[in-house]
């Protein structure tokens, strides 16, 4: 599934994959954005499927004229080897009823690939949440078992909230209890597949609406920082200090291109 760019397959073994769920307000999306912006990820290749409703474009990332027309398509793969980074970028929706392959041909890929772990950055249904979680941050995480043991400690010193399990079917009072991530598109397949094939998967989620999401986007990268460290804040003063996450070029154009003047 994976077609990289030159005439090498790029050694991942020991790198972290970063990628996004296509889920509500498609926040894991804009912040995988914001990371391979922020950091100057390099593509590497991309993926070859059936899964994914086709689409091409111009060069998100593009600096310059000379790279603006770079094309880029459905699933995308860039890395940052001295970070022993790589991101995963889907740009198109899943065609019905492929989605499950395609997670299985990515985990397949992942161990082949020797990715140490996947850290899936994700988002679910605001209006789905319970009376304790209304009360707290709107963050989540969910650990794989092969995991835990890996980051469990790092994560408890962050006072970080584990996704609440909930009734399976929510209509019924006597249902069993069961992780469930509505609007979260392939996060729980992803989630499930990993804990089978005993994968090191962290998923990282955040409660919202659909709207702007980019102050969304922009809220969970930090999250993500708080635990990776991938960027380090721009002053030594804590009252003053900001992260210094690059937006993308092609996010002049996230809500169109403005309404013509004719028009008054």
């Amino acid at each position: 599934m994976f077609v990289p760019c030159g005439d090498w397959v790029p050694d991942l073994t020991g790198f972290t994959l970063l990628m996004p769920a296509v889920s509500v307000g498609n926040v894991g999306q804009l912040a995988i954005d914001l990371i391979i912006s922020t950091l100057n990820m390099h593509k590497i290749g991309y993926f070859y499927t059936d899964c994914l409703v086709p689409i091409v474009g111009n060069n998100p990332y593009a600096t310059e004229e000379d790279n603006s027309t770079e094309l880029s398509t459905n699933a995308e793969v860039y890395s940052l080897p001295s970070k022993k980074l790589v991101a995963l970028q889907l740009r198109s929706i899943f065609i019905k009823y492929k989605s499950k392959s395609f997670c299985e041909k990515l985990l397949s890929w992942v161990q082949s690939s020797g990715c140490a772990k996947v850290i899936v950055l994700s988002s679910t249904h605001s209006y789905q949440r319970n009376d304790l979680q209304l009360c707290s941050t709107p963050f989540r995480y969910l650990l794989t078992p092969s995991v835990q043991k890996n980051v469990q400690n790092k994560i408890q010193s962050l006072n970080w909230q584990e996704m609440e399990k909930s009734p399976c079917i929510p209509q019924m009072d006597d249902s069993e209890f069961c992780v469930r991530v509505p609007g979260g598109g392939i996060t729980k397949t992803l989630y499930d597949e990993s804990c089978s094939k005993e994968i090191q998967m962290v998923v990282l989620l955040k409660f919202v609406s659909e709207g702007d999401n980019i102050p969304d986007a922009l809220g969970l990268v930090e999250y993500l920082n708080e635990w990776l460290q991938i960027i380090k804040p721009c002053s030594d003063d804590p009252a003053t200090s900001a992260l210094p996450w690059k937006i993308p070029s092609s996010w002049r154009l996230l809500f169109g291109s403005g309404l013509p003047p004719a028009l008054f």
